[in-house]
């Protein structure tokens, strides 16, 4: 892994009700994937160490929410450190606690009460192993997310001399 640079994928989750729960994926790398490292889910950072450029999201307050590691292993809350850990878990985050029943060439979805599996999951704490990152916005800035990521144009009347070219 020494050749390949260290990369992040953070997924924001837009809380503005009128984006109706829209998500951006935007690439961390560089000085800003040293940034979120050692990170706990329940974290805020600031939304300029987020996004390359012009297109950080800078004026942001954002929420580490969770996150999933290179094999697509889910991070857990409730358990500390970065490491792997084998974990005997109710339905919630990493198991959804179904149970699929073949009948008469159907099958059902079963949830019984009780239903507990074991899990490997991953710590609460942002490692090197971690590529995916999932954060939620907690403050907004002066321009909105899909302005910044270049997915919609300002308004005209901000700037002008878009309209001349």
């Amino acid at each position: 892994m020494a050749g390949k640079e260290q990369a992040f994928k953070a997924v924001v989750n837009d809380t503005n009700p009128a984006a109706n729960g829209r998500a951006y994926s935007i690439d961390i790398t560089g000085s800003n994937y040293n940034h979120f490292l050692g990170k706990k889910i329940g974290d805020s950072v600031d939304g300029m160490f987020v996004g390359e450029g012009d297109q950080t999201l800078s004026g942001y307050k954002l929420q580490i929410t969770g996150g999933s590691d290179v094999t697509g292993r889910p991070m857990r809350p409730d358990l500390d450190g970065a490491g792997i850990k084998s974990v005997l878990v109710s339905p919630g985050v990493g198991y959804k606690g179904k149970r699929y029943v073949k009948k008469n060439a159907q099958v059902y979805r079963y949830k019984y009460d009780g239903i507990r599996k074991r899990r490997n999951l991953r710590g609460n704490i942002i490692s090197q192993d971690t590529r995916q990152i999932n954060l939620k916005v907690v403050e907004a800035g002066k321009r909105s997310l899909p302005v910044i990521l270049g997915l919609e144009e300002e308004a005209a009347a901000e700037t002008p001399s878009n309209e001349e070219e």
